[in-house]
């Protein structure tokens, strides 16, 4: 039998009781949340139930899953749901995807200002989409966009950056008809980067004469406006070519709604030695003589938990933002109206489905190991409750 995959929880519940003693006073009530939920997922701790085989009536003990947004084993159904729920919302044009970055300046201050700076970079990103979209100039349409943060980069270092899923074209600003963009190309970069950089700073600096901003240690000077007026550091953004279709398009944003800082597939050794995982250096440009982005690095326990830490967003803070004609407000009527200018032959008609029949949409929830059977739940426990095997049944 082989050795067990190595997981991020793995290392919390090896490591995480001495650090989270040793850090108590550094550690926000979220991060010990997430530390906790990381450490019991799918452990007796949580509770669970004893499944059945229809078939073979082999028995298998399955453990409940915290469920935390930042686990990286309670994602995978959560993406696929939100996969599922989207499917409706697709429409039959090009999607482009954009990332909107700050600098590692601004990063800095963000980790201590999260909801407010988090916050500023989904609303300023929206704007400057919607706003040189509008522009007649540029397309003269009204468009929809999908943003997901993300505040990692591929070192678990802090790298807040938000990444835009936006259909290629709009209803015009009169509602009238759909304006598409050129082919293979949406808004110019240089635009929505000078305009997005003058809006991100001046809401900076109001939120800072609001005083809404914290500063702490190296960067407490900042605190003064003229300090902070000088600090302030140009932002950059990029643009990426488009999806191949709508279809593509979901299940390329389903892999970023839900993903977390690192995923267990990227975990290469635990020792002696520390961590050792998997990453990519995009600062590697030069490829030649055999080399390569892909690369591993060995952190020690207490950093590596510290790294994948700095990721914890605050409560109640929505990582999912849909802006524009895919606002939850009116989307649905958005939708339809730009179905029926692009599909004027079926208006009103829904992208087909897939798997649309009732027994493909059925799937069973457990499914046998062994034999591919169904399984079916014979006994649950609670939390902390011993695991009591079920009599095996006896011959009919």
């Amino acid at each position: 039998m082989g050795t067990a995959a190595l997981e991020v929880a793995d290392i919390f519940r090896t490591h995480g009781p001495a650090w989270r003693q040793a850090q108590r006073s550094h550690l926000s009530l979220g991060q010990l949340k997430v530390m906790t939920a990381i450490e019991q997922c799918r452990s007796a701790a949580l509770g669970g139930h004893v499944l059945r085989c229809e078939d073979c009536q082999r028995l298998q003990v399955a453990y409940n899953s915290c469920r935390n947004r930042h686990c990286p084993k309670c994602q995978a159904r959560a993406a696929q749901r939100w996969l599922d729920a989207r499917q409706a919302d697709l429409l039959p044009v090009d999607y482009f995807h954009v990332v909107f970055t700050l600098p590692a300046p601004i990063s800095e201050i963000a980790y201590w200002n999260k909801a407010v700076v988090y916050g500023l970079l989904f609303e300023v990103a929206a704007q400057t989409l919607r706003t040189i979209a509008a522009d007649p100039r540029h397309l003269g349409a009204q468009i929809g966009a999908t943003l997901v943060l993300h505040t990692w980069g591929s070192a678990l270092t802090h790298h807040p950056h938000v990444h835009g899923i936006v259909p290629g074209g709009g209803l015009s600003l009169d509602g009238e008809r759909w304006v598409a963009c050129r082919p293979g190309f949406f808004l110019p970069v240089r635009v929505l980067s000078r305009l997005f950089r003058r809006l991100f700073l001046e809401a900076l600096e109001q939120e800072h004469r609001a005083g809404t901003l914290q500063f702490f240690s190296q960067h407490a000077a900042l605190a003064d406006p003229k300090v902070f007026a000088r600090w302030l550091a140009p932002l950059r953004r990029c643009d990426k070519k488009p999806f191949a279709g709508p279809r593509a398009v979901l299940a390329y944003l389903s892999r970023y709604t839900h993903r977390v800082a690192i995923s267990n597939s990227r975990l290469v050794a635990h020792d002696e030695r520390g961590v050792t995982l998997r990453w990519k250096d995009y600062r590697d440009k030069d490829r030649g003589q055999g080399k390569t982005r892909h690369k591993t690095m060995t952190l020690s326990p207490e950093e590596f938990m510290r790294r994948f830490l700095l990721h914890v967003l605050p409560g109640g803070f929505h990582r999912i933002r849909h802006y524009g004609l895919l606002a939850n407000t009116h989307r649905r009527e958005c939708i339809d109206q730009a179905r029926q200018l692009l599909m004027p032959e079926a208006p009103g008609a829904l992208p087909e489905k897939v798997g649309c029949g009732v027994a493909e949409q059925i799937r069973p929830t457990f499914v046998c190991v062994h034999c591919g059977a169904v399984m079916l739940i014979v006994e649950t426990f609670a939390r902390g409750q011993p695991i009591r095997t079920p009599h095996q049944r006896g011959p009919p």
